[in-house]
């Protein structure tokens, strides 16, 4: 049938369109699905359909378009639910105080910390600058749902190599994304003054046509003002606060939930959001004072559907429902129809739910900081979301079939046998100085500054180790960060990034491991033991069974060692159809993690300190060579990926942090990309020192494994000379390396193999990169 016989306008005086899907064939269903943008598969339709046959009546366009938002991947986790029920949400802890809008956890009897990772990668695909900015918006608004205050962002970041120079047909080239991401991070969150602590940023043909925007959000609270995302009940108003409604980010979740097909940007501009950091920052004190004076009885972010998911979800969430005056909602423009006003993912709005009698007061406070503020509805006890427009009711849905969603157990399987990779040895010049230098100068291993430098890391003036770690001017990279939170307060909390998708694209399940193992290394390396985990899982399409298998297998990989560790996972997200013509991104599972250091004073930092402090590597080297830097830059195939032994990890964690609390550390930096090699050489970047080592008590293999293994769950340490048999005493399993030296040089011994590279031609090699490329 033609659409205009199945899509007509109701007589109104605004567009308001009825859907007659009671006439369509299947044909006509997927024709109205497509040219309404609305990405629900036929079986949806039906499901749709017979809905409103129970009801003996046809559904109107708004209604229509808050299912297909509410029923998107992006939302309702229909492919991912399953493999997240058994491996993630059925992980209890103790100090798990909330799991909403972001996970809250105990920090000391007073206080919480709250904690959020999640994706914009499609947006920023798209519009760069835009959609990373307002990445970095939604996750604040994430972690200000619960009532805190932010005080950290974190921001790993994945893209095809700067120097690619073929780009497919309707991508933009990995520098023009790299410069526009980096922007729109560096000026959402310098201009609300939160810092910009953490992250990373990856290299990787395989981002080239889809990058991954990964923002992480940490919040701070007194537990006594811990927020619920839900209505108290009826007598509750919706307040919607914040920036106006407009088209921009019309089906933001609905293309977040399909591969990327190279279209031309005009077709898919609309779905990006536009972000204004100037708004945001006085919202976030509005909130926080209202919360404050006990004003609210829950606030949650518009974020993904706008206004189609969060007055349902608010709602449901305290057991009810809700009545919406949609022609009150305060417009960018006139025009939008009842549905653009109700699916648009317009920036800086928070919806709050508060008494009748609390409006005035409330009002009050927004007007205050110049927050635009309107009633748009009020709590019921039916369990509905009813709209009216110009007094007309537009939209009656219950909220159990809104927001429920379907489930799916799709099939997974592994690659065939033909599809996996065979083993191919890396070819290596036979000059390892070389090797090294050319291994620092590799863009996932070179200084990040030309990105870190454009953040401002230290405003709120809390952070007391910051990425950059090392003497002034000759710094080196950092394993993770501390954050004091509270001024009368020694206690911190340290935060780190766990990711390795070359490792998850040969061995999904030993990659989602990992990730939690460098994780538990990054926040031990600076004196925090790991508390809590939130991750952002980005993959393919669910809809094939090999990419759907290496979700599985890393999800249950990431859930045993959060179990083993004794980590809360209470928040997470999943970001599918990461896709396109040229192939699925790496399989890539990052993990967030937060720590608690008992005494900030007492913290430790990657830079070597002084002469003659005795060097030592703490945990088991294994010739583990599968995806390492080595192989990858040096042509190598297949092998063994790192496995994980969460025992050993939790010995090594504790012989750490004994050893820092007890003062006998100088230094101490995880081994990990490029291995202890390279883990070696950036401890003298930090320290301006040289290291006179041997290896031969580290076992029978060859020199290159020793040097270049990337086995899990290993430390180097420096450890204070005056203190050294205090040290053996603690770490009897340690393995005694060799020396800090003054001279300027990394010399390391293996019976008759050497290696010496001089500190400022590795200062070179690793410091001249990213400036280079990003010309």
């Amino acid at each position: 049938m033609d659409m205009n016989d199945l899509i007509k306008k109701r007589g109104v005086p605004y567009p308001l369109c009825e859907v007659d899907i009671f006439s369509a064939s299947d044909h006509d269903l997927l024709n109205i699905s497509a040219s309404m943008g609305l990405n629900l598969s036929l079986n949806e339709l039906y499901e749709v359909r017979d809905y409103f046959k129970a009801r003996d009546r046809l559904p109107t366009d708004i209604e229509l378009q808050s299912i297909a938002q509410a029923w998107s991947e992006h939302c309702c986790y229909k492919s991912s639910k399953v493999f997240l029920r058994e491996h993630i949400f059925s992980i209890q802890h103790p100090d798990v105080l909330a799991k909403g809008d972001a996970g809250v956890m105990i920090f000391d009897e007073e206080y919480a910390y709250a904690l959020r990772l999640e994706s914009h990668n499609h947006p920023s695909s798209i519009e760069p600058y835009g959609g990373a900015a307002t990445g970095i918006g939604g996750i604040i608004r994430d972690v200000l749902a619960m009532g805190a205050q932010p005080i950290a962002l974190v921001d790993p970041l994945f893209f095809g190599p700067p120097s690619t120079k073929e780009i497919p047909p309707g991508t933009k080239s990995p520098k023009y994304l790299i410069q526009g991401v980096v922007s729109g991070i560096r000026d959402y969150g310098n201009r609300i003054g939160v810092p910009t602590v953490a992250g990373g940023v990856f290299f990787d043909p395989s981002y080239t046509s889809n990058c991954l925007v990964n923002v992480g959000c940490i919040g701070f609270l007194r537990r006594d003002k811990l927020l619920k995302n839900a209505v108290r009940g009826v007598g509750d108003v919706l307040i919607l606060a914040g920036g106006y409604t407009g088209r921009d980010g019309i089906h933001g979740v609905t293309l977040a939930s399909a591969e990327l097909d190279g279209s031309p940007e005009e077709d898919s501009h609309g779905s990006v959001q536009l972000g204004n950091p100037i708004m945001k920052e006085p919202l976030i004190h509005a909130c926080l004072e209202i919360n404050e004076r006990g004003l609210v009885s829950g606030i949650k972010d518009l974020g993904g559907g706008g206004l189609s998911c969060v007055v349902g979800e608010i709602s449901l969430a305290g057991g009810c429902g809700a009545e919406v005056e949609l022609d009150h909602v305060l417009l960018k423009e006139k025009g939008l129809a009842p549905w653009e006003i109700w699916v648009s993912e317009s920036q800086e709005r928070m919806m709050l739910a508060t008494p009748e009698e609390n409006i005035d007061e409330v009002m009050e406070i927004f007007d205050l900081w110049d927050i635009p503020a309107t009633v748009i509805g009020r709590v019921i006890k039916e369990q509905k979301v009813y709209i009216t427009y110009q007094e007309e009711i537009i939209y009656e849905l219950d909220l159990d079939f809104l927001t429920t969603g379907p489930e799916y157990c799709r099939p997974c399987a592994p690659p065939s046998p033909s599809a996996m990779e065979k083993f191919i040895s890396p070819t290596l010049p036979d000059d390892l100085n070389a090797v090294i230098l050319s291994t620092l100068a590799d863009p996932n291993i070179a200084s990040k500054d030309w990105v870190m430098l454009q953040y401002d890391r230290e405003v709120r003036a809390s952070t007391i180790v910051g990425p950059r770690q090392g003497r002034v001017g000759l710094h080196g990279p950092g394993d993770g960060v501390v954050i004091k939170p509270l001024t009368d307060s020694n206690r911190g909390l340290a935060i780190a990034v766990g990711v390795n998708p070359w490792f998850t694209s040969l061995d999904p399940y030993n990659g989602g491991r990992s990730a939690v193992d460098e994780v538990c290394r990054n926040i031990a390396s600076v004196g925090g033991r790991a508390h809590a985990l939130t991750d952002c899982m980005n993959f393919g399409n669910p809809e094939k069974p090999e990419r759907l298998y290496e979700f599985s297998e890393a999800v249950r990989g990431i859930g045993e060692m959060a179990r083993a560790m004794n980590l809360a996972v209470p928040s997470g997200n999943v970001s599918f159809y990461n896709e396109t013509a040229q192939g699925a991104i790496l399989p890539t599972p990052t993990c967030l993690g937060v720590g608690i250091v008992e005494d900030v004073r007492k913290c430790v930092t990657t830079d070597l300190k002084r002469a003659q402090n005795p060097i030592y590597i703490i945990g088991e080297t294994k010739e583990e060579m599968g995806a390492s830097l080595l192989y990858r830059r040096y042509g190598g195939k297949g092998g063994r990926v790192p496995e994980v032994d969460p025992v050993a990890l939790s010995q090594n964690v504790d012989v750490v942090l004994k050893a820092g609390q007890a003062d006998l550390l100088k230094s101490c930096h995880d081994c990990s990309d490029g291995g202890l090699a390279i883990t070696l050489a950036e401890m003298c970047l930090g320290g301006d020192l040289g290291l006179r080592l041997d290896l031969s008590d580290m076992g029978e293999f060859n020199f290159k494994t020793k040097l270049f293994s990337e086995s899990n769950s290993r430390f180097v340490v420096e450890v204070d000379a005056a203190r050294r048999s205090e040290f053996e005493n603690l770490a009897p399993d340690a393995i005694y390396l060799g020396m800090v030296d003054q001279d300027k040089r990394m010399v390391i011994h293996d019976g008759t193999e050497k290696i010496s590279v001089k500190v400022p031609a590795m200062r070179r090699a690793w410091n001249d990169t990213m400036w280079r490329l990003m010309k």
